[in-house]
């Protein structure tokens, strides 16, 4: 079956006519009007008929010139994703193939998203790259994917749900564990501050919303990984807030009884204005201890919080201790300025490339699997070395 799959995919890819993009970040409107594949893949022939993808397609005729990849990220306003893009470009460059990026406005623009997908299925790419703001919203575009023919790839956030073999690698960052490599640091410093307190102590969550697998795996993971230390030390913990959040967690506990509790907050738009407001509520309380950004817009959202609160710190206890998630020109310097207590960063420029290595790969009748790559938890105390700097992007 793979192999039919493979020989439709490559056939595909050459037959379809191609959209003429040129390879740069700037967004561009999808071809729409290019035709749909005629037949999906599985009525091409029957499984034990189908020609190896050697004989259907030979090397030479899956040449990189010939090939045409889309790429969808969740948005081209933050740095983050133009990182990505560079690592599309880069990849494109060193394979002599076209590439072709596109992305709604803000990633809560989940309708655009959509559109855009469908729009580059339409058009019978030789592949799509795809970082989905919501993971069960392209779900019917990744089953027409694979009706066409056209592989597909997910990088950042997965598509869980996804119909089977319509996504064929998910390129992405451990984000449950990422979550949790900021919990561990955070609970760290922030451990003598709990074991002394005399009362109830409270630890904010802003999460620029709750559909991104990517984007709630990080939330999850700071909350059972904070629960799962403070409970090894004999705290009670409640979470409270965010329906989604509360729910999704390994033990909410009980906040009647709670030593800490973990308050999570979800702004109606993903915009750094509005994870200020919410990351504002959270710590006017006199209880707040720390407080985790999950992704780049939610940390700088915290920090413009504190332009007006001046809550912010490096000292334990006296101040409140903020992880964020991501790089970013600002977060950078809030970390150098002892603003911000430090971060994880993931490495976007990696995964747009590996993004399009994997569909060229594909193309070649290569078998793919799913990709982790790294993150790191970084401060003023490492942010210079070697092995982190490369990955905090402007």
């Amino acid at each position: 079956m793979k192999k039919k799959v493979l020989a439709t995919i490559i056939s595909a890819a050459m037959t379809a006519t191609l959209l003429s993009a040129c390879a740069g970040v700037a967004p561009a409107a999808p071809a729409a009007e290019a035709p749909a594949a005629e037949a999906p893949a599985e009525e091409a022939a029957p499984a034990e008929e189908a020609a190896p993808a050697e004989e259907a397609a030979p090397a030479e005729e899956a040449a990189a010139g010939d090939l045409d990849f889309k790429i969808v990220v969740k948005s081209f306003q933050s740095s983050y994703w133009q990182a990505a893009v560079q690592g599309v470009n880069q990849a494109a460059e060193e394979l002599g193939v076209k590439v072709e990026c596109n992305g709604p406005n803000a990633e809560s623009d989940i309708a655009d998203q959509v559109n855009m997908l469908t729009n580059y299925i339409n058009g019978a790419p030789s592949g799509i790259g795809l970082a989905a703001c919501d993971q069960s919203a392209c779900l019917d575009a990744l089953q027409m994917a694979k009706d066409a023919g056209i592989p597909v790839v997910c990088f950042d956030s997965g598509c869980p749900d996804a119909p089977e073999g319509s996504v064929l690698s998910t390129i992405a960052t451990d984000n449950y564990g990422a979550g949790a490599t900021a919990a561990d640091n955070l609970y760290a410093a922030l451990k003598d501050t709990i074991a002394n307190a005399s009362a109830p102590v409270r630890i904010g969550e802003v999460n620029q919303e709750s559909t991104s697998e990517s984007i709630t795996n990080r939330g999850l993971g700071f909350i059972d990984k904070f629960t799962e230390l403070a409970t090894a030390d004999g705290k009670k913990v409640a979470v409270v807030g965010n329906e989604f959040y509360v729910n999704g967690a390994k033990d909410k506990g009980d906040e009647a009884s709670a030593d800490i509790i973990i308050e999570v907050a979800v702004p109606a738009q993903t915009t750094v204005e509005l994870c200020a407001t919410e990351a504002s509520a959270i710590m006017n309380k006199a209880d707040v201890i720390g407080i985790f950004g999950s992704n780049q817009v939610a940390a700088e959202g915290i920090l413009s919080a504190d332009e007006n609160l001046g809550k912010l710190g490096s000292e334990a206890g006296t101040t409140i201790l903020a992880a964020g998630f991501d790089a970013g020109t600002v977060i950078k310097q809030a970390i150098k300025d002892g603003k911000m207590f430090g971060a994880v960063t993931q490495s976007p420029l990696a995964m747009g490339k590996t993004t399009v290595e994997t569909l060229y790969k594909i193309t070649q009748g290569e078998t793919v699997s799913d990709i982790a790559t790294d993150g790191y938890w970084y401060d003023n105390s490492n942010m210079d070395a070697p092995d982190i700097a490369p990955n905090l992007y402007d």
